[in-house]
């Protein structure tokens, strides 16, 4: 297992639509060796998800997980998932906002809508489909990390850029608003 480098904004991989995982690239066991070393990375890196352009892979495949996470204190706890070839669709219209940050764009975290509900289908690392709802702050997540793989970044959902902030900028002047924000809706949806 090993730490990958996470690619930085301007890297061209960010900005292509991932390409499908086949079945026989999963079952090899260099792509298992390559989804432990995304988990390690995301782990390492304190993120919350990480995707494959991330770490300069075009696939579409993503992880997420969420353990008292120092970057994200006010998440709920999200249990270990590897999502292959995962599909996003919105449950309903509602949509909350969202004070994102990225692991590709460094010291950066902006406001956004990201929808309350949605439903996710994918392949698990062993092949298994797997549907299930996700809502809240977690949904917020794997919506973030869907949107790399189709070369889409938090900064381009920005609606207002004056939202734009540094890290200590976000800590000094908005987080403990917004964890006050994502505290109404993890009591609302739960973990």
């Amino acid at each position: 297992m090993g730490i990958l480098d996470v690619v930085p904004i301007g890297e061209p991989v960010l900005r292509a639509v991932a390409q499908p995982v086949t079945d026989d690239e999963l079952a090899t066991p260099g792509f298992q060796r390559f989804l432990d070393d995304l988990v390690d990375t995301m782990r390492a890196a304190h993120g919350a998800g990480l995707a494959a352009p991330q770490v300069g892979i075009s696939r579409r495949v993503f992880c997420v997980e969420v353990h008292a996470n120092p970057r994200y204190p006010y998440k709920p706890e999200l249990d270990l998932r590897v999502l292959v070839n995962p599909e996003v669709r919105p449950l309903t219209n509602e949509t909350f906002p969202s004070y994102e940050g990225c692991l590709s764009v460094p010291d950066l975290r902006g406001l956004l809508s990201r929808h309350c509900e949605i439903e996710v289908s994918y392949t698990d690392r062993e092949g298994n489909g797997v549907v299930e709802q996700v809502r809240g702050l977690s949904a917020g997540t794997f919506q973030h990390e869907q949107d790399h793989l189709d070369g889409i970044l938090f900064v381009d959902r920005v609606e207002d850029t004056r939202t734009l902030t540094t890290w200590d900028g976000f800590r000094r002047w908005h987080e403990q608003a917004y964890a006050a924000e994502a505290r109404a809706l993890v009591e609302r949806f739960g973990a």
